[in-house]
């Protein structure tokens, strides 16, 4: 790679040129990539609720509603509200009391549910339901909900999962921008405090923003996910430094050994940087490769964009960064600076002759950990987690209150069953626990209201070509265990009149999302395990160290998901499953870098504790260095963030980074303690030692 390091610094300046002019249409494509807020619209496309969701949109030209609740409203001022809400672009109906019936018609002629499922007379409010011509995600639904949040006024509110996901659009666009800003000072401040330049950690985010805005870049799918917006930067920031800081050291012990040609000296920097980076980065990749391997495809998502971060991040590390350095040599000979990190030279010559205290200590804690991993609490509902001043969460605790209403499904049959076996079936589900109301247009007619007043919109609203609607509301919250026993009893009784009846919306697709994720978690656990295993016995040519080193990361991700079940804290669906994944992806590399100068130091000849204390006392600041970043970059998100589950897989991320490091520096060398004999039997470049150590006597 020597070759490549001289032709990196002989074209720098173009090199630097070329990749300031790839910012123009990696930056342009950035902006027009569409973000997609409907976590929902992840899960696979082949299972019936998604199948249902098409066929709603495709038969009855609808995938989206919200319900509006006016209070304190007249009959007039409702319908000029509607006629209104009609004409906002991508609205296709408003259905409300007036659309069931004439507002001439008694209420005493309609049933009582359904009745009171428009009106409340305590509270003097009326309820209505507008239905939009697109996708609950779609952009045109979310602007056409945004027009209508800016139409209402103070008594009246705008609930449902697209209102949901309106607000979270609103509040992501607004936040997304601060986290980048939050993640750049705090790991400014960490390196400024690092490294022996004041300058150099500008280049260091300079490179890096740039490797940024090409991975957001080439999203050639055109679409990433809220979720991916919001965590790659602040993520691929965290990272990918670690090889910035191995390039600049690399440099300085270069100019070392070529004292008059720093242009040679980086030529072998970037020789060395590369051959170690590619090593360290392979890891890192294949953690978020195996988040690809889920069916919730939120995973794939989120590891490809990753995974192609990590890349562009070595590629900018070895042509974009050093050509800065040589290009600003002089600036940065001119804010050089003394170190503040002490020497710790002490702190590992203590942990080896104490290192049974750790091993012990290994297993101890070990105990609580794992129960505290395999306990956890995890929620999947989306609304219950915004801030209270959200409008959404406003008026989903109204509908709650005056409606008694938590999710609102629908169930889609043939058009050909008969109206005898419609309203048995919809009054079979009205005696199921929790159920509000269920109405089909079947249940609508009968002895006291003839089909004919019923308004032919209600009729196209219900029944379209080989299907019709149904609708059951329910007094239980979405992803709640009274929902999800609701939707199973529901889908039975659907069953039996009709074999192809499919219950949809969000609370069955919420269900089917936590049955996809459970099994998520233990695919992506074992395929990342897996695949990282193989690369460290690649690596290192060692049976024995994967076990070791995978062994004790994975103590660390137990220790660090294992703590919200002691703060009695409340994990996002999705943490359980990537958080693992990432911390094992992107802080092994600290356990592989002291591995790499232990197996060094044995085939020098090196006794067992002098090894482990040199490895150690060498790879001690790199860690934390990397460690400290790691946790800039995501710690100050996760405090700042509104949006709780970007703010919950900031928060893990910082702490597990910090939680390995520990790990690393107090339990890793224990390890190498005890199983020294072990490594150096099972391990190829270990027994040269012996070898060594006879001919330097032999020598004497």
């Amino acid at each position: 790679m020597i070759n490549f390091g001289k032709w990196v610094v002989k074209f720098r300046i173009p090199i630097l040129i070329i990749s300031i002019l790839l910012l123009i249409p990696t930056g342009l494509y950035y902006l027009h990539t569409r973000v997609n807020y409907d976590i929902l619209s992840y899960l696979p496309s082949d299972i019936e609720t998604m199948q249902g969701q098409d066929i709603l949109l495709d038969e009855f030209g609808t995938g989206a509603f919200t319900f509006v609740i006016t209070e304190d409203t007249n009959n007039q001022e409702l319908k000029e509200l509607v006629s209104r809400m009609e004409a906002v672009d991508h609205v296709k109906r408003v259905i409300w009391y007036g659309s069931v019936a004439d507002l001439s018609v008694p209420a005493s002629i309609l049933p009582d549910e359904v009745y009171n499922a428009f009106n409340n007379a305590d509270a003097n409010s009326q309820l209505m339901m507008v239905l939009y011509d697109d996708s609950m995600g779609a952009d045109e639904t979310l602007a056409a909900v945004n027009e209508i949040q800016n139409m209402v006024n103070e008594h009246q509110y705008i609930s449902g999962m697209a209102a949901v996901l309106n607000d979270i659009k609103n509040l992501s666009q607004r936040e997304v921008p601060i986290y980048v800003i939050i993640a750049v000072v705090l790991c400014l401040v960490i390196l400024s405090l690092t490294m022996d330049s004041a300058l150099v950690p500008v280049l260091f985010l300079l490179s890096i923003g740039m490797a940024v805005i090409y991975n957001m870049g080439t999203n050639f799918k055109g679409e990433i996910s809220y979720v991916t917006q919001a965590l790659a930067a602040v993520l691929q920031l965290g990272v990918t430094m670690d090889y910035s800081i191995f390039l600049w050291h690399s440099y300085q012990e270069n100019q070392l050994r070529f004292p008059d040609d720093k242009e040679r000296a980086m030529a072998h920097a970037i020789s060395n940087t590369f051959a170690s980076v590619v090593g360290s980065s392979i890891t890192t990749v294949a953690g978020f490769i195996a988040l690809c391997f889920m069916s919730f495809t939120l995973g794939l998502d989120l590891g490809i964009v990753m995974a192609k971060g990590v890349i562009f991040g070595v590629i900018a590390c070895v042509t974009i960064l050093p050509s800065m350095i040589l290009i600003f040599d002089k600036a940065l000979e001119k804010t050089r600076h003394r170190v503040i990190v002490p020497d710790l030279g002490k702190m590992a010559s203590f942990i080896t002759k104490h290192y049974l205290i750790f091993f012990i200590a290994f297993f101890i804690i070990l105990v609580p950990a794992l129960y505290g991993y395999t306990h956890n609490t995890v929620y999947y509902d989306l609304v219950g987690t915004l801030p209270d001043t959200m409008v959404s969460k406003i008026a989903n605790d109204k509908m709650t209150e005056q409606y008694n209403m938590g999710a609102t499904d629908m169930i889609l049959t043939s058009s050909s069953l008969s109206p005898k076996d419609s309203r048995n079936m919809i009054e079979e589900i009205r005696q199921l626990d929790g159920v509000t109301l269920a109405v089909s247009l079947d249940s609508l007619t009968g002895p006291t209201i003839p089909e004919a007043m019923i308004p032919d919109s209600v009729k196209e609203e219900l029944k379209s070509g080989d299907y019709q609607l149904m609708l059951v509301q329910s007094e239980y919250a979405t992803a709640s265990d009274e929902i999800n026993q609701q939707c199973d009893a529901i889908k039975t009784i659907i069953k039996r009149y009709d074999s192809s009846a499919m219950l949809i919306g969000e609370a069955p697709c919420t269900k089917d999302l936590i049955e996809i994720t459970n099994q998520d978690f233990t695919t992506v656990s074992m395929v990342s395990i897996g695949v990282i295993f193989l690369i460290i016995l690649f690596v290192c040519k060692s049976v024995s160290l994967p076990v070791i080193l995978v062994a004790t990361i994975e103590f660390a991700i137990f220790i660090n998901m294992g703590i919200p079940t002691y703060t009695h804290t409340a994990l996002p669906f999705i943490a359980s499953i990537v958080i693992g994944t990432i911390q094992l992806g992107s802080t092994v590399d600290y356990a592989i870098l002291m591995t790499n100068r232990y197996k060094k130091n044995r085939y020098n000849g090196m006794e067992k504790q002098a090894a482990v204390t040199d490895a150690l006392k060498n790879s001690i600041q790199s860690i934390l260095v990397s460690a400290f970043t790691f946790f800039g970059a995501t710690f100050g998100v996760g405090m700042y963030s509104d949006i709780d589950m970007i703010s919950a897989l900031c928060i893990l991320m910082a702490r597990g980074a910090l939680i390995s490091m520990c790990v690393v520096i107090l339990v890793l060398p224990s390890m190498f303690m005890v199983f020294d004999k072990l490594i150096c039997v099972t391990s190829l470049g270990f027994k040269e030692g012996k070898h060594h150590r006879h001919h330097i006597a032999h020598a004497k």
